[in-house]
């Protein structure tokens, strides 16, 4: 089976050695030090090893007296589970600026489907880099990403250039990427499989697209129908998104600053009309509507009021977003216009599939 347009495109965001930057970021005194986050006792586990640390092979999952012996000067710290989930949200909450399709599948990872997205990119490789600069510059952590046509081959991605890197693998890359790809780099296949496939002469995707399907299935059992697949760039898993919806947004940045309420106004307009699209999409209605003013030197502000019955025509709300622009005066030139929609009558429907063939 040939791969063939039109294709998804898929993100995997993965965080670079999560809890121990947390760990570095709350604590400077730990900065450019080797780190674990766990126990140093003999029972003791490493959940996570900063890069510091893992230069001395210090890994997650090792004990902690393995750890010490391969870095005496090891420096260990006991979890806050509590602190990762705090972070972990607010890297989740800029996902859901790009996309609602957001699939986490720990508190530092997750999968992302911007095939169609809210800020109108086309290139997913560019939505990627600007959500690791916005990881950085909001909350001062590292992510890596890998773009792909699905959630298989992005995550392999994602390790290529760790850390603080992202890698892209073109739909005309596929193929000949799983073909070079050694099966030890394979998501799915752990030592023992790995073991198995060497033992058998398979010890890159080339060679494992040798083997036929009735081979694969008599040597791996069910997974052999995955690994001829795979191998083959077939994997078509969706991003399944766990997240209630509690709102339905839509903004705009401007190229120029807007000082003048007839132009914002006017903007507000094309943006209430991209709003009730999506409402009606959607089959969505709301009371609170919520105006966001980003100015110029990035202060943010927002003005809210909810109605007693639930609304979703852009003549039915656009006169409470021209009463919410002009209830005070504004602090400076505006650069982002934002209009929300929450309280609403609806939760998170069955995602509407429109498939598009974008370049990546």
């Amino acid at each position: 089976m040939d791969l063939k347009p039109p294709f998804r495109k898929i993100i995997h965001v993965d965080m670079d050695a999560f809890y121990a930057s947390v760990e570095q970021l709350d604590n400077p005194e730990l900065r450019n030090k080797p780190l674990a986050v766990g126990g140093s006792s003999v029972r003791g586990v490493v959940s996570a090893a900063s890069y510091e640390a893992r230069k001395f092979g210090v890994r997650s999952a090792m004990s902690g007296v393995l750890a010490r012996k391969k870095c005496p000067h090891l420096i260990f710290v006991k979890p806050r589970f509590s602190r990762y989930k705090e972070i972990s949200s607010k890297i989740r909450q800029i996902f859901y600026d790009y996309t609602d399709l957001v699939e986490p599948l720990s508190l530092d990872e997750a999968y992302l489907d911007v095939t169609e997205n809210k800020k109108g990119n086309t290139s997913a490789s560019l939505i990627a880099q600007e959500i690791r600069d916005r990881i950085w510059d909001e909350l001062e952590l590292r992510a890596s990403a890998g773009i792909s046509i699905n959630k298989f081959i992005a995550k392999v991605a994602s390790d290529i250039n760790k850390p603080n890197g992202q890698k892209t693998i073109n739909p005309e890359e596929v193929i000949s990427f799983l073909e070079e790809l050694s099966v030890t780099k394979f998501y799915g296949v752990g030592k023992v499989t790995a073991a198995k496939m060497h033992n058998n002469g398979i010890f890159n995707g080339s060679d494992l697209k040798q083997k036929s399907l009735e081979e694969l299935v008599t040597l791996f059992g069910k997974s052999g129908n995955h690994y001829y697949n795979i191998v083959r760039g077939i994997h078509l898993s969706e991003v399944k998104p766990n997240r209630v919806r509690k709102s339905i947004a839509a903004e705009r940045t401007f190229i120029e600053n807007l000082s003048s309420e007839i132009f914002m106004l006017d903007k507000l307009k094309t943006i209430a009309e991209e709003l009730e699209n999506r409402m009606e999409k959607l089959n969505a209605k709301g009371k609170t509507i919520t105006l966001k003013i980003k100015y110029s030197d990035f202060t943010q502000q927002t003005r809210s009021k909810t109605l007693s019955y639930f609304v979703q025509k852009q003549n039915e709300f656009f006169p409470v977003i021209e009463e919410l622009l002009l209830q005070e005066d504004l602090k400076n030139s505006v650069r982002l216009l934002g209009i929300s929609f929450s309280n609403l009558n609806t939760e998170t429907k069955k995602p509407i599939w429109v498939q598009l063939q974008f370049e990546f």
